[in-house]
């Protein structure tokens, strides 16, 4: 009996009948469906921990982070953005193995069995004697005849596919992209300290008049540059800015109009005047004071004056 090849190709034609487009491409579309959804966790992220939106106009403004530390005998408020100071999670997939393996078992096997017995019965006796008076001889006979006959036949078939995938998906953190890199570097620059109070700086910080290079009329011109920053180190514009003097012994001051800060938060002056005693040399110190009324902040200087006018 020849062996039943059909197992082995049913066999075969269940392995290329697996879907393979989906046992690899199944996993690859789930690579990058999880790798949308850790973007998504990122922006979420950003959003939810790193900005703070105005309901009213829907702006979006960098959430800041203050300490207060003492710089040179002065509280200082310093103002970080938080995501620069916290880890921004951006997990990317670098890394996809599919592993397939397919197993196929088949076999076929035939068994035939052939048994014969035979086996007879007659009926059948008799019975004889021969001889006289003393001396005889005497016989029986029996005889019987059977007959049996078997056979077994059978057949056998057996296959089996079976197949494993492994899958490994290897993630970490990446590196920024270049935009959000871009971002933080910019957030990170505009970490500043701040004065608790806010602060009125000026430049020159030391404003002096040559007399020696004023006309022999004695008057004088002098620009003084302040600007004005609130709490937070931003610079307030717009503000009413008055400067004042006090005045000096053969020094004579025009009126100081007041002046408005620009959006930088500056704000120019120019101190005019005459000096008024042309036959002696000049060596005064002449204090005068910025303020901001509103903002309650102010800056004290001294406006110097050293030399002779010309002859």
């Amino acid at each position: 009996m020849s062996i039943d090849t059909t197992p082995s190709k049913v066999a075969t034609n269940a392995l290329q009948a697996l879907p393979f487009s989906s046992l690899i491409g199944g996993p690859l579309d789930a690579a990058i469906k999880a790798q949308a959804m850790a973007a998504k966790t990122s922006w979420e992220f950003i959003q939810q921990v790193g900005l703070n939106e105005d309901k009213a106009t829907g702006k979006k403004e960098a959430v800041n982070v203050t300490f207060y530390y003492n710089k040179n005998g002065q509280m200082t408020k310093l103002i970080v953005p938080l995501l620069t100071i916290v880890p921004i999670p951006y997990i990317a997939i670098d890394e996809v193995q599919i592993n397939f393996k397919a197993n196929i078992s088949a076999s076929s096997s035939s068994v035939s069995e052939t048994s014969s017995s035979e086996t007879t019965e007659a009926g059948g006796s008799a019975k004889a004697s021969f001889g006289y008076g003393p001396f005889s001889v005497s016989a029986e006979f029996k005889a019987n005849y059977s007959s049996k006959k078997d056979s077994k036949a059978s057949e056998e078939s057996k296959y089996s596919v079976e197949y494993t995938m492994d899958v490994q998906v290897h993630a970490g953190q990446s590196d920024m992209p270049a935009g959000l890199a871009t971002v933080l570097n910019i957030l990170q620059s505009s970490i500043t300290d701040a004065n608790s109070k806010g602060t009125f700086t000026f430049s020159p910080a030391n404003p002096q008049v040559d007399v020696a290079a004023l006309a022999k009329d004695g008057k004088f011109a002098v620009n003084i540059t302040a600007n004005i920053k609130d709490s937070n180190g931003l610079v307030l514009a717009g503000e009413q800015v008055a400067l004042t003097t006090k005045g000096g012994k053969a020094i004579t001051f025009d009126a100081i109009p007041d002046q408005t800060t620009d959006s930088n938060g500056n704000v120019t002056f120019t101190v005019t005047g005459v000096l008024t005693d042309p036959a002696n040399p000049y060596n005064e110190a002449v204090e005068f004071t910025l303020a901001d009324a509103k903002q309650g902040l102010s800056a004290s200087g001294i406006l110097s004056f050293i030399g002779q006018l010309p002859a």
